[in-house]
């Protein structure tokens, strides 16, 4: 079996995108492959520095499947938006996923790139 039930990455920033840019527009996104037979269901928890943390956020993905979320989009199991600014992402699944995590940011041209994980 690939992957890990914990994962934690540490630099979320959601970038703003102003209108005036066009697409693509600046996101974040956090890719995750469940290769197992059952489905992955993961207990998100957002910490931020000058907030409480949000803790009862959760994502489903399919067997052997991966799926996408767009962090700038609603994809919780609930009304949620992750505010612009600084924050660090944990992930608890049921079952061992792959998660990498990605940022499209505009402020300055285009840069799109990758943010290490910590797993375990």
């Amino acid at each position: 079996m690939i992957g890990k039930k914990l994962w934690v990455f540490a630099d979320g920033d959601l970038p703003p995108h102003p209108e005036n840019l066009g697409e693509p527009k600046a996101h974040e996104a956090l890719m995750v492959v469940n290769n197992s037979s059952k489905e992955a269901i993961i207990k998100v928890t957002l910490l931020f520095e000058d907030k409480e943390p949000k803790d009862d956020l959760q994502l489903r993905v399919a067997p052997k499947r991966v799926h996408c979320f767009r962090l700038d989009q609603k994809v919780w199991d609930q009304d949620y938006t992750i505010p612009n600014g600084q924050y660090a992402l944990m992930l608890e699944s049921n079952v061992p996923v792959v998660a990498v995590f990605g940022r499209l940011d505009r402020r300055k041209d285009v840069a799109y790139y990758a943010v290490a994980p910590y797993s375990e």
